[in-house]
Parts: C-alpha cells; structure tokens; sequence
C-alpha cells in the first residue's frame, strides 16, 4: 500500500476528515462531531471520540482497511491551547500533531504558502505566517474582550448602541430598536438582555442578528469599525512580517459590502496587498502539513 496522510479539522460544531495517498489525491472524506474541549473534564472523550469518528468515516469512504495505518495525522482543533483535558486521542500513526484551527485554516485558505488570513465568522481572527516559518496570531480575544468585525462582535456593538440610545432618551433609533426586538421575540432591550444572560438566547442566536443589522443604516458605523479593524489586524499582520498576501474566511465576508470595506481599507494602507481566494477547505490545510509531516513533497491536492 502506498504511503498515507490524513488531516482533521476538529470544530465546535462538527469535525472533518481527509484522507490522502502520496500522490496527493485526496482518497476520502468524513465527519463526526464536535470535538473542541470547552467545558470538558478530564474524562472527557469529546475530542478522542470526534477525531476517531471523523477518520474512521474518511476511511471507510476511501474503502480503506480497518488495519490502514497513517505516515502522519494532522489535526487542528478548535480552542486547542498545546495540551488536551479529556482522553488522549487514539489515532493510527505513529506521528500525530495537533494544532489550533487557525493553522489548518490558513494552510488551506492559502494552499500552504505564506501569508495572512482574516476570518471572520460567529468570532474572528487573523493569522499570519511568513517565508521562514514564523507565525503572528492578531485579534482573536474573544467575544467578551474583542472579536471585532465577527458576527458576534457587530450584533453585540448594534445592540449596545440602541441600549445606549435608550439610556440617553435618543428617540431616532427607535425603529432600529423595534425591528431588533421583533428579531429576538423580546418586548424590550431590558427583556432581551436578561434572555442573554440567562442562556435564552444562545450565542450563535445572538451573533445571527449581524445579518440584520449590516442591511440597516442604524449600524452603518459598527459595521464600518468592525472593518476597519479586521484591515488593521491583517495590515499588522503584514507588517510583522508576513506577506500581502491576504484570504478572507468566514461567513461575515458572504456580504458583499462588508467584504468590499475590509478590502477597501486594507488597499488603501497596503496598495500592493493580493487579495486571494481560498484555495482548500481547512481539513485540505490539515492534509497539507500532514504531507509536511511525512515528508512527502505534495503541494497540490486533486
């Protein structure tokens, strides 16, 4: 049998795996569940179980033996802080890596060259990584701290400024706040925060309200300053040292406007900056480095 590869991309809300020979070709994919370890103990199986799960069903798709052991396995993973607080995973290699998401992220979005990536989804972060090797982590703090330009970030700056309003008697976004409260269900801001910090309202719920709010001139502000810091965090990311060459990740980037002002901002303070499209899927990032791993000269996925 020839040499083989896996990477996983472990996530909060699923896990992927891909399988691949040392030609490149990717020979199988599958999924599980989530596999970040927020809130986990030690007996946690949460992670062992995800990474298993989604390699077993990458397996059996690329109609593998159950015996079929890996030259490498990579696999990034959500939240991952260098060490794991449940179960080891158990994995068939004998060389298993495991990093944070933004890793297999930008190994994909970028097909393993050096260089930025944005992403900007229910969260947000920027990951830089230059021609030697070394790497820059840029925002990322958080929904509590940061997260600037995420989903969450603009629906949590939108809100704030209508309970802003409210507290200041500013009656000129009283539509705005009407059509927020209509959103969520809530009779008022008051009800609404209460469902927030009673767990009503879950995170991802809140977060959904930016697709609102960057469709309203109300927000037109928040918006532009979740933008304007995304171009910031990516132009500090150029400026540590990692090229201009930028991909832009994440849910966020699907409104065109929004997109358009981060590329904007980011052309006016970088004018050679390349903004390019992302080139594989981060499980693809996941199966490069694997490759790396392995020592096998594979920059080409088919």
């Amino acid at each position: 049998m020839s040499a083989l590869v896996a990477g996983i991309d472990g996530g909060q809300s699923s896990t992927v795996a891909a399988i691949g020979d040392e030609t490149g070709r990717v020979l199988g994919r599958g999924s599980a569940g989530p596999a970040d370890e927020i809130g986990q103990g030690s007996e946690s199986t949460r992670l062992r179980d995800a990474l298993r799960g989604a390699l077993d069903a990458a397996r059996r798709a690329a109609s593998l033996p159950e015996s079929a052991r890996f030259d490498a396995i990579v696999a990034g993973i959500s939240g991952y802080d260098g060490r794991v607080y449940g179960r080891a995973p158990e994995l068939p290699s004998d060389r298993i890596v495991l990093l944070h998401d933004t890793s297999i992220a930008h190994a994909g979005a970028l097909g393993g060259r050096a260089g930025v990536i944005a992403i900007a989804g229910t969260g947000s972060v920027v990951y830089g990584r230059d021609d030697r090797g070394g790497s820059c982590t840029l925002g990322g703090w958080g929904y509590l701290f940061g997260d600037e330009g995420s989903a969450f970030g603009i629906a949590r700056d939108s809100l704030a400024m209508l309970m802003r309003a409210q507290d200041e008697g500013d009656a000129s976004l009283e539509e705005a706040s009407r059509a927020a409260r209509a959103y969520f269900g809530a009779e008022s801001l008051r009800a609404l925060v209460h469902a927030v910090y009673k767990g009503g309202i879950a995170r991802d719920r809140l977060a959904s309200f930016a697709r609102e709010a960057m469709k309203s001139d109300a927000f037109a502000a928040v918006v532009d300053r979740g933008a304007s810091r995304l171009a910031t965090l990516i132009g500090a990311a150029i400026a540590a040292g990692a090229p201009a060459r930028v991909s832009l990740i994440g849910g966020v980037f699907a409104d065109a406007a929004f997109r358009d002002r981060v590329e904007r901002a980011l052309r006016d303070a970088h004018p050679g900056a390349e903004i390019v499209p992302t080139r594989y899927e981060p499980e693809c990032g996941a199966l490069l480095l694997a490759y790396r791993e392995a020592g096998l000269a594979v920059e080409e996925l088919r």
